[in-house]
């Protein structure tokens, strides 16, 4: 009789066995609950399997929370769940769903530094980035490259404009610090590729001559012949005399128009009144303007007046350049 009810409840016990698996198999291969627009789901770090199955559930996204925990510790991934940001699919099932969270293929978010942005700029657009963890607001400029490990340095154009791409969470600091680190790289690699002779001492100096590059021309096939313009004045000891460090040195005091005072300000960035290159580049330049000062255009152009149409008109001579002023900027 013991023998009897043994075995009736070993059959009883199998049949609820495989009933369960095949439940849970087929609630693992069952789409969610999902609407047609993708789906921004995060776990936080720590999250335990329970939670999210609890989670989800409440959201209405899975029919039973039970069946989700057992089919997960079924397959041994319940310690296996990565914290972060996921996109979730319409016709996401429950076991495409936890390879997703075991995989960490998280949501990625970007951010665009922009050629020819300044510092101030970028942290501006840093501070309204929602998916970045914000550490630093309200700290001034000295305090940000501390925190970065550059206590002594002077920020302005030491991140290089690009487009970086994050999991959410990813605070301000180590957003900078990839920046950073991507610009000394750069820098790096197109100094050991210059062009010999250069009135250049050293990378920082090529870097401040691509700010102001940078900030003279959006058209890139422009660059090179800008570059060559500084380049022979700087060898030649002339003055740059670009408006763009002047409107620099004048800070919120710039309110679109520079003044014939404005030019003979002597602030430290005011090239109409000192030789030579600015204290501090005065813009985040790309890779372009970079390359363009490491290999500046060839030529004997020493002049150039923005035509109106976003280029430039070059001369060689200062008869030919107030000639194109009086054509382009006077309209005479």
């Amino acid at each position: 009789m013991l023998h009897r009810l043994f075995g009736i409840t070993l059959i009883a016990g199998s049949f609820a066995i495989a009933w369960l698996l095949m439940s849970i198999n087929d609630f693992s291969s069952k789409p969610l609950s999902l609407p047609d627009t993708v789906i921004a789901y995060e776990l936080p770090p720590g999250s335990s399997l329970a939670a999210v199955a609890k989670d989800l559930e409440a959201k209405g996204y899975l029919d039973s929370a039970l069946f989700f925990k057992l089919m997960v510790r079924w397959e041994g991934q319940a310690s296996k769940i990565k914290a972060g940001e996921y996109d979730l699919h319409a016709g996401i099932t429950p076991k495409q769903l936890i390879n997703l969270f075991v995989s960490g293929k998280v949501k990625s978010h970007s951010f665009t530094i922009v050629e020819g942005w300044t510092f101030k700029e970028l942290l501006a657009a840093i501070n309204r980035h929602t998916s970045l963890k914000q550490t630093l607001e309200g700290l001034n400029r000295k305090d940000v490259m501390a925190r970065l490990g550059y206590p002594d340095m002077d920020p302005e154009g030491r991140f290089l404009p690009d487009t970086y791409h994050f999991p959410k969470g990813t605070t301000d600091v180590d957003f900078l610090k990839r920046a950073y680190k991507a610009m000394e790289t750069l820098l790096t690699k197109e100094w050991a590729e210059r062009e010999a002779g250069l009135p250049l001492k050293t990378p920082y100096e090529a870097l401040i001559l691509a700010s102001i590059v940078e900030k003279e021309t959006g058209q890139a096939e422009e660059r090179p012949e800008i570059a060559g313009v500084f380049v022979r004045r700087l060898r030649k000891g002339m003055l740059l005399q670009t408006d763009p460090t002047v409107i620099y040195g004048m800070g919120d005091r710039y309110k679109g128009n520079i003044r014939r005072r404005d030019l003979r300000e002597d602030t430290p960035y005011n090239t109409y009144v000192h030789k030579g290159l600015t204290p501090t580049p005065i813009s985040m330049p790309g890779a372009h303007a970079i390359k363009s000062v490491l290999h500046p255009a060839k030529g004997k152009t020493l002049y150039f007046v923005a035509k109106g149409n976003g280029y430039h008109a070059f001369s060689k001579t200062l008869t030919e350049h107030n000639s194109a002023v009086r054509k382009y900027q006077l309209k005479r």
